[in-house]
């Protein structure tokens, strides 16, 4: 299994010159996901320059629609150029995420709150998040966090340590 190639409608942070691209398919509402945020917002920390990060939206589907609504804020937010700030901002507030919490995190981050709420009633976004669902299981993605260092899935623990060292060992290579 490897990821479809990185394209202008990926989100990405990082040179893409970087040595190492770490590609993640995660949900804002798995727990395991938002165990590897800190965990790759510290290895990204580490090795400034050297990490291009993508991150791409699986969210499940889930009885109360929270998974999805949070990556249609995320994209939201990436259409006026703030998805790295709400990417966190749904992280950090994992479990909050229906819509008044949403809201909450577009006036968090500097964006329009009302216009936020419009976007998640309306439903504006979940035709892209859809797609991007579609295309991670197209490419095998079925469970989150799913991550690829260069374009190899990394099978270990995402914890600090092992994800430092897989790192270490393809810029020693």
């Amino acid at each position: 299994m490897t990821p479809t190639p990185i394209t202008e409608h990926d989100h990405v942070d990082g040179p893409a010159d970087a040595p190492v691209t770490l590609i993640e398919y995660g949900d804002y509402e798995c727990p395991y996901c938002v165990t590897a945020f800190s965990v790759i917002d510290g290895v990204r920390s580490a090795y400034p320059g050297k990490i291009r990060f993508v991150y791409r939206h699986v969210p499940k589907s889930s009885a109360d629609g929270f998974s999805k609504q949070a990556a249609e804020a995320a994209e939201f937010a990436a259409a006026a150029g703030k998805f790295w700030p709400m990417h966190a901002e749904l992280f950090l507030r994992a479990g909050e995420h229906d819509l008044e919490n949403l809201v909450a995190s577009a006036k968090a981050v500097g964006l329009d709150p009302e216009a936020c709420r419009k976007a998640l009633i309306e439903k504006t976004f979940a035709p892209r998040v859809r797609e991007l669902a579609t295309a991670a299981i197209r490419s095998g993605i079925i469970g989150t966090p799913t991550l690829f260092l260069n374009g190899v899935r990394y099978e270990d623990r995402v914890e600090f340590v092992p994800l430092r060292a897989a790192i270490d060992a393809i810029l020693a290579a």
